[in-house]
């Protein structure tokens, strides 16, 4: 049996989770820090994370070759621990390819490709979950532990974390240039909205439906209409509008 991982490296495993939660400001950056991490809680121990995308599993982060090269012969095959972890949301112990009864296709190329057991452990995000932190060793049967499932379990959890909270930056992210999108083209139409006020000292609701009948009868989006107005009549092209700020 391998001997306990140090309190230390453990707690250093999780505080160099928490910094890239907090710093890391690319996503590719942040999964390839988290697989080395797992890694390396258990020796010759390569890792891959697994997440769907519109119904297919991919492969996001690995360790090394080995690990998607692991990952790869479970797609092709459509079974595997990984894929049940996925999608069921369960933990799929590994723990003697030798003795393995499940997914026998699967399970003989994968001894081929010299794996010994795996560990795979779901990744939720809300309701279920979205993806899988798999394990997987190349040194013996039984690398696995009680002792190392339970520390992986808690790394799992923390990456399933720094996942959501990447998650939620990118939807913040999308939210965010929405809206300063949306505030550039109100601050381009108000400018022509002035622009025909003056021209035709009407009210601001005249303008607009002058503005939005140009825009109607030469298909155009009425953004395009304002821009080009502004363009005639000052010779420069509009300001941008101010930057939205969480």
């Amino acid at each position: 049996m391998q001997d306990e991982m140090p309190g230390s490296h453990l707690a250093d495993v999780f505080a160099r989770v928490q910094s890239l939660m907090l710093a890391v400001g690319s996503l590719t950056s942040l999964l390839n820090e988290l697989v080395h991490t797992a890694a390396s809680v258990v020796p010759d121990t390569s890792c891959g994370i697994t997440v769907q995308r519109e119904g297919e599993a991919t492969t996001v982060a690995s360790s090394d070759d080995r690990a998607r090269s692991i990952d790869e012969t479970q797609y092709s095959m459509s079974e595997g621990p990984c894929l049940h972890s996925l999608h069921t949301g369960e933990l799929v112990a590994m723990d003697d390819l030798d003795t393995e009864t499940r997914w026998p296709g699967y399970v003989e190329r994968a001894r081929r490709q010299g794996l010994r057991s795996s560990l795979s452990l779901p990744l939720t995000l809300g309701a279920g979950p979205f993806g899988a932190m798999n394990l997987y060793s190349f040194a013996a049967p039984h690398s696995f532990t009680p002792e190392r499932r339970r520390e992986l379990e808690l790394v799992a959890a923390q990456a399933a974390g720094a996942l959501r909270l990447a998650d939620q930056r990118l939807h913040d992210d999308e939210v965010r240039g929405h809206l300063e999108q949306a505030l550039d083209s109100r601050g381009v139409i108000d400018q022509a909205l002035g622009i025909i006020m003056a021209q035709q000292r009407c009210t601001s609701t005249v303008a607009f439906d002058l503005l939005r009948r140009q825009s109607q009868s030469t298909h155009r989006r009425l953004r395009e209409v304002a821009i080009d107005l502004i363009v005639h009549v000052t010779g420069e092209a509009p300001q941008a509008g101010k930057r939205f700020e969480a």
